[in-house]
């Protein structure tokens, strides 16, 4: 009996650490997966967190244009059944072409942007929008972000468990935050020889900061079928072998 008293002691205090650290997940999502392969690998339980803040960052013009495609495919896999996400950015910096979310299987209709006019209006929307529970996903499109502004965004959603994603293209410094994970997202060349046109997208995904996992990369190719694991090229050490006399 006092096993089993003990034991259920050591789950509460896991789950209390698990919450604490950023890995919260509504009574609908807390057991799946979101079919992500290897980038859910590196989290616990191998789960996407969910009902966390994630930070994104992006130095180019191209790489925000990636990491928009990035955040679509995840999106897409918690819009699965249903639900809608809203979209907020800042003018004109909106970094997505709506009717390209449905080459990702997003259905445009089921986002709602919103463009604002001043980076500090783009912040409250988008702490606002996290706090409805009837939204499944919001992103929001901003450079600046400080500690004390993610750590409420962070609050926000721990109630409401909405996963927000926070998109900062060329922040003056990359500062700390309260956010559960920070990404970059970069683009790397795509295979051609078989498919014809210019390929399938191809992102290297970098998880700097991990709150509930561990930092890691990958190479992926983005199709119809999903993330697709590049194999990265092993380099052979070249020995040279120097005659003497």
């Amino acid at each position: 009996m006092k096993g089993m008293i003990d034991r259920k002691v050591i789950e509460d205090l896991q789950k209390q650490i698990s919450h604490l650290q950023g890995n919260v997940h509504s009574s609908q999502e807390h057991v799946s997966s979101l079919g992500l392969g290897q980038i859910e690998s590196a989290f616990t339980d191998h789960i996407f967190p969910r009902g966390a803040v994630h930070e994104l960052i992006s130095n180019s013009s191209e790489a925000a244009t990636c990491t928009s495609g990035f955040m679509s495919v995840i999106i897409s896999k918690m819009m699965e059944r249903s639900g809608y996400c809203l979209w907020i950015s800042n003018t004109p910096r909106r970094s997505i072409y709506p009717p390209a979310l449905m080459n990702f299987g997003i259905d445009p209709g089921k986002i709602l942007f919103v463009d604002t006019a001043k980076p500090k209006d783009t912040l409250w929307a988008i702490e606002e929008a996290l706090k409805c529970d009837a939204l499944i996903a919001v992103v929001g499109e901003l450079t600046e972000l400080s500690f004390s502004d993610s750590r409420r965004l962070q609050l926000a959603v721990e109630k409401s468990h909405v996963t927000g994603f926070i998109h900062r293209f060329q922040p003056k410094t990359e500062n700390a935050v309260a956010c559960v994970t920070r990404w970059r997202i970069t683009p790397i060349a795509s295979d051609i020889s078989n498919v014809p046109g210019m390929g399938f997208p191809r992102w290297r995904v970098q998880l700097l900061k991990a709150r509930n996992g561990r930092p890691d990369n990958w190479q992926v190719q983005y199709s119809s079928l999903g993330f697709e694991y590049i194999n990265q090229p092993v380099i052979v050490p070249q020995i040279i072998t120097l005659k003497t006399g």
